[in-house]
């Protein structure tokens, strides 16, 4: 699974980790993401971010 990068902050986002915090599973490819899930460094949107 591709790994993708917040171009505010630069936390990554690995689908593999998924976002414990955010109640994402692990295995969750950054395309299942919900639409209202946020970077939990800086709180920006799904659009802030880029594949690695």
């Amino acid at each position: 699974m591709k790994k993708w990068k917040c171009l505010v902050c630069g936390y990554v986002y690995d689908p593999e980790e998924g976002d414990s915090d955010g109640g994402i599973k692990p295995g969750t490819p950054f395309e299942e993401l919900p639409d209202d899930w946020v970077c939990p460094d800086c709180g920006v949107g799904k659009d802030e971010f880029e594949i690695m």
